[in-house]
This record gives C-alpha cells, sequence and structure tokens, in this order.
C-alpha cells in the first residue's frame, strides 16, 4: 500500500432474496455493509412479497438467471466476502455451490434460511440436502437455534449449554466454524458464541449483550450475518468481526424504536451509530479490536458505578492502546519485560492481599466481610501459584526482586507505605478503601475480555490470558461491583466523591503498572 493511501474498502456481496419493505433480506444486507464499512453488491435468489407482518408470495428466477448474476459480478468486480441468505430450492443452491467452487472467494458466510417465524420447514428435502452439502463450501455458517436444530437433526436447544454443545457437532460435521445465537433463549441477557471444532479450545470466542426489549427485530439474523462478512474482510479474524458486530447490532437494536416502519416486527436500526458519530475507523487486520460500542464483561450494577465506569473510558483506551498490552495479545511480547511485570505484580500482591484483609476488617456488612477475605486469599494463594509457575526463580513473593517505583506508589495508593505494612488510618476508611481495591477487578477483567479473542493453545501467555477471562473471575469482579455500589449509594456524597476519587486513581495507577512493563510510562 502507498504512503497516505487509506485501506481499500472491501466488497461485499449479498445472494438473497428480497424484503420490499428494507428489513430483511437483500436490503437488510445491503444497509449492514454499508453501516458497517463495506461496498455492498446483491445477486437476488428470491422476490419476496413480504411487510413486517409476515410472508405473502415468493417468486423464483431460474436458476441459470441466477448464475448470470454471479457471473455478470464476478467478471468484473473483485469480492473480499460473500454473504448467503435465502436460497429456497434445490437448483439455486447447486447454482451457487458450483460458482463458489469456481470463483474462489476469500471468505463466505451462509445464513441458513430454513424454518418460517411459524415454524414451518421453508425447504423440501432435496433443498436441505443441498443446502447440507454447500456447508462444505462456507467458511462461516449462522443459523439462529430452530435452524441449527434441523441440521444437526436434534430438538431444539433449550439452554445455552445445549446450544454451545449442537454448535460444535454441527462444527466437527462439516468441517465449518459455526456462529452460535442466544437470542431465542429466555433470559435477560443475549449469548452469542463463535465456535470451531478443528480449533484448540472449540469455544473460540464468547459474547453477551443485554436483551433489549423491543419488537423491532426484523431481519436480526440477515443483519448479523451481513455485519460479520464486512468486519471479517475489514479485520482479517473471525474473532474480532463478532466483537465488531455484537456491538454495532446491540446500538442498532437499542435504537430501533426511533424508526417508524410498518404495523408488526419493524427493522432495526442500522445506520444509527453512522448518523450519531460517523463510520468509526478499526484496527489493522491482526491488531487488538476495539468494540464499535463498549459493553464490559463485567458490568455496572447500577447509576453509581456505572458514572464511574464511563468516567474512566479514556485511561482504560490508553491502557488498551499500550505496547506492551497489544504485544500481550498478540504473543510477541518480549519475555524479558513479562517477567518483570510477573515480578512486580507478585510484589503488589502481597500488599494487595493485606488491603483486601483490611477491607474484610472494616466491612459493616457479613456478606461483604466473606467477600474481601475471600478475596485476600485468592491474591496471595491463587494468583501466587501463577506467578511461582512463569518466576521459578524468583518466586511468587518476589525473592530476588524489589519494588519498582511504580509498584511502590500504587502499594502507598493502598495502603499508606511503599511495602504495604500501614494501612491509611481516618474517617471513611472503609469507602475509600472499596474505591481503590475495584481497579484491579474491574480493569483486570476488562483487558482480560479484550484479549481474550487472540488466546490459543499455542499462545506464550495463554496461562496469564485464561486466569483474567475466566467466568470465575468475573464473577469476582461483578460482586466487588455490586459492593461499591452499595457503598456509594448509602453514603453521603463528599464520602462519595472520597470512594469515587480513590477509584479513578487506582484506575491511573493500573495504566502505570501495565507501562511500566515495557518501559512506556
Amino acid at each position: 500500500m502507498s504512503a497516505g493511501r487509506a485501506p481499500r474498502i472491501p466488497r461485499i456481496l449479498s445472494i438473497a432474496g428480497t424484503d420490499p419493505t428494507g428489513g430483511a433480506g437483500i436490503q437488510a444486507d445491503l444497509k449492514s455493509i454499508a453501516a458497517t464499512g463495506g461496498y455492498g453488491m446483491a445477486v437476488v435468489t428470491a422476490l419476496v412479497a413480504q411487510n413486517t407482518r409476515g410472508v405473502r408470495s415468493v417468486h423464483t428466477p431460474p436458476a441459470g438467471f441466477l448464475r448470470e448474476q454471479l457471473e455478470a459480478v464476478g467478471d468484473d468486480v473483485g469480492i473480499d466476502a460473500v454473504k448467503i441468505g435465502m436460497l429456497g430450492s434445490t437448483d439455486l443452491t447447486q447454482t451457487v455451490d458450483a460458482w463458489l467452487a469456481e470463483a474462489g472467494v476469500p471468505a463466505v458466510v451462509l445464513d441458513p434460511v430454513m424454518i418460517a417465524t411459524s415454524g414451518d420447514r421453508l425447504l423440501d428435502d432435496g433443498a436441505e440436502a443441498a443446502l447440507r452439502q454447500l456447508l462444505h463450501r462456507v467458511d462461516l455458517v449462522t443459523p439462529n437455534l430452530p435452524e441449527l436444530a434441523v441440521l444437526v437433526q436434534e430438538p431444539v436447544a433449550e439452554s445455552w449449554d445445549c446450544a454451545l454443545a449442537q454448535g460444535k457437532r454441527l462444527s466437527a460435521a462439516y468441517g465449518v466454524k459455526v456462529l452460535v445465537k442466544g437470542g431465542h433463549l429466555a433470559g435477560d441477557r443475549c449469548p452469542d458464541a463463535l465456535v470451531d471444532a478443528g480449533a484448540a479450545d472449540p469455544l473460540v470466542l464468547q459474547v453477551q449483550a443485554p436483551r433489549v426489549d423491543t419488537v423491532n427485530t426484523h431481519g436480526t439474523g440477515c443483519s448479523m450475518s451481513a455485519a460479520m462478512a464486512t468486519f471479517h474482510a475489514r479485520l482479517g479474524r473471525w474473532d474480532q468481526a463478532l466483537t465488531a458486530t455484537k456491538a454495532w447490532l446491540q446500538e442498532a437494536l437499542e435504537n430501533a424504536d426511533e424508526l417508524d416502519v410498518g404495523a408488526g416486527h419493524g427493522p432495526v436500526h442500522h445506520f444509527h451509530g453512522v448518523w450519531e458519530r460517523g463510520l468509526e475507523p478499526l484496527p489493522a487486520a491482526g491488531t487488538v479490536q476495539e468494540p464499535v460500542k463498549e459493553t464490559p464483561p463485567v458490568e455496572a450494577a447500577g447509576p453509581h458505578t456505572g458514572a464511574l465506569w464511563e468516567q474512566t473510558a479514556a485511561v482504560r483506551t490508553e491502557i488498551n492502546e499500550l505496547d506492551f498490552v497489544r504485544d500481550l495479545g498478540s504473543g510477541k511480547l518480549n519475555r524479558e519485560a513479562f517477567d518483570f511485570y510477573l515480578a512486580q505484580d507478585a510484589l503488589y500482591l502481597r500488599g494487595y492481599a493485606r488491603a483486601l484483609a483490611r477491607a474484610s476488617e472494616l466491612a459493616p456488612a457479613f456478606e461483604e466481610q466473606v467477600f474481601w477475605a475471600r478475596a485476600a486469599y485468592d491474591a496471595l494463594a491463587t494468583e501466587m501459584e501463577l506467578h511461582t509457575s512463569w518466576l521459578p526463580e524468583t518466586g511468587a513473593a518476589g525473592r530476588g526482586a524489589s519494588p519498582g517505583p511504580v509498584t511502590r506508589g500504587y502499594l502507598q495508593h493502598l495502603l499508606g507505605s511503599a511495602d504495604g505494612a500501614g494501612p491509611v488510618r481516618g474517617a471513611h476508611e472503609y469507602e475509600r478503601l472499596v474505591g481503590a481495591l475495584l481497579p484491579c477487578f474491574w480493569v483486570y477483567a476488562d483487558v482480560g475480555a479484550r484479549l481474550s479473542g487472540t488466546n490459543h493453545s499455542g499462545h506464550p501467555y495463554a496461562e496469564w490470558l485464561n486466569t483474567y477471562s475466566d467466568p470465575a473471575f468475573n464473577e469476582s469482579t461483578a460482586a466487588a461491583v455490586r459492593i461499591l455500589e452499595r457503598v456509594l449509594d448509602r453514603s453521603a456524597e463528599d464520602v462519595r466523591e472520597l470512594t469515587r476519587s480513590a477509584f479513578r486513581e487506582s484506575t491511573h495507577r493500573e495504566y502505570e503498572f501495565f507501562a511500566a512493563g515495557a518501559g512506556e510510562s
């Protein structure tokens, strides 16, 4: 690429049916592609008379005309990714299959349109067989739960674990990556997962977001698969594509009610983010993906913690942009830099454990006393064991190393002395201490979640990445955030500010700690 030239806009081809109201099918695909940064093209498989209330009739052009459309595009325009939606018949499915065999498209996403909203099967046995054959030709398949059940020939999954298991079986059977979608399940959160049976860990990436209370969900599957194709063409990685797609679609759903389209299930608001902020740039392929809209792995427990999370957003962005953090995720981090970081972290954990124990001593409620006491044990036992395995010569207690200026400063902030021997005493000590302790939970959970998509069995720092993206660590972090919310809620405003100030200071010191690992402070 020549200096100063902008990256090429990816060219994405949608092969699907139409929706005259614009919420699903090719119309939704083209909106999704444009909203996520691609140039959309379309080959029509079926002309559908439908609206937000349902489908009235379908006209299917001959398979020969479908082939002519495909060749017309392929003969003239480079194609960076293909998204396939409604096919409908054996002939059309086989036509697309044959064209893909010759076209050499870099990435293919299949959204298998097989089940009507009523639950009726849309494909006859021959068309289903042709679709199964097509699975061998695609890179990613994005079925909803009823479609997933048909493809693995099992009952529809009634739990997330069952859905994941079906996704793994489908992936293994056809050698294809599967996007397992939890939108059909009950609950206040919607999980999605990228599953690849050929990977060392078949559960490549799992993301979730709050369920949006809206009837305007028409075309959600079409939109998600088109966005996955586009983001993959831009980023080169399916895990990063899922992170970006989830954030974009969540915003589109949250703002769907702004549109006034139809009397039934209306469309999502594909362009809300673009209209509000413009198209946001993404990092180059292979770098750590920043979501279009941040959805933390551990969410705020209420308005007070939510405001604090927003107030420290800039510092967290700086943390994620550090070369140390990026190289840690990619595995390129110098081992000497990592060993220095771990040795300092081991020394820090001794003082941090004292701070946790002090919080347990001061806590006014039994539940909080128990939580902080367990956290102190974990800091000394569980995480120190990790450091011992990494640093057999210096050991988890930091033998052979001394606290650097950043470590001493952090401990001074927590406990009032560089070695963590003496706590900061005074009025509202507990409230200040809770604020100071929380970033070591919440920031690490955030970094762990952001880097989890880069992890694999051969990653040189896989053990560290596993520790801070582990669901158990997220659960512990969520419990700590709930305590912080309660502390802020029951305190007077001057005490709240004391707590908030301690939280902000610790967040900044987390930045300094990561930066010191690679000499960036």
